[in-house]
């Protein structure tokens, strides 16, 4: 008679974990892709404004770029170090994302922020980007102006900003690319006044 009160509960348990979907997850809270027949829905909050690039040396660029003056278009900040294998390997998907989506409106931006002392300097940061192929702006933020201002703790982080200049989006590390991507698309297909 034990043993039925045991297995009873235990068999609504059990079918209860094979009836039931799993939950949505996401690696970032800021955006949550639900799957369907069509295209994943994205959710992007405002998470406030942007904080202002402080940056005076800028490669790939002919003049400094402050986000006052890149209204109207979807902003992509990366928060890198070139010597970070991390880093690195996001790169490949950051130059996609700049090359498909630069005449729409997207801007990349590199944030280079150094780890170690071999990366402060200026001859190395331009011949990284040389080596790695990098064709969008990227700015030198020795003084850890930029990266402050985000309050950014990790490489690689990417910050989305929206047309207003409103941070929509945050991912730390490699990955969620899918997800990123959709971000984009979302944020570039938003109206701007």
């Amino acid at each position: 008679m034990m043993r039925k009160w045991i297995l009873i509960p235990l068999l609504f348990l059990l079918a209860g974990c094979a009836v039931l979907p799993a939950a949505p997850t996401s690696e970032n809270p800021a955006v949550q892709a639900q799957t369907t027949q069509e295209e994943p829905a994205v959710n992007l909050p405002n998470l406030g404004p942007a904080p202002e690039l402080q940056n005076d040396i800028w490669l790939n660029t002919e003049e400094p770029l402050r986000l006052a003056n890149l209204r109207g278009k979807v902003v992509l900040l990366d928060m890198w170090t070139f010597g970070c294998i991390n880093c690195k390997n996001v790169i490949p998907s950051l130059r996609t994302w700049h090359n498909t989506y630069k005449d729409q409106g997207l801007v990349v931006i590199g944030n280079h922020y150094p780890e170690f002392t071999y990366e402060e300097d200026l001859g190395n940061l331009k011949q990284a980007l040389i080596n790695l192929d990098v064709p969008y702006p990227v700015a030198q933020d020795n003084e850890r102006l930029t990266w402050s201002a985000y309050n950014n703790r990790y490489w690689p982080t990417l910050y989305l900003i929206d047309k207003n200049g409103n941070l929509r989006y945050t991912h730390i590390g490699e990955g969620a690319y899918e997800e990123t991507e959709a971000a984009i698309v979302a944020l570039l297909a938003e109206t701007y006044p």
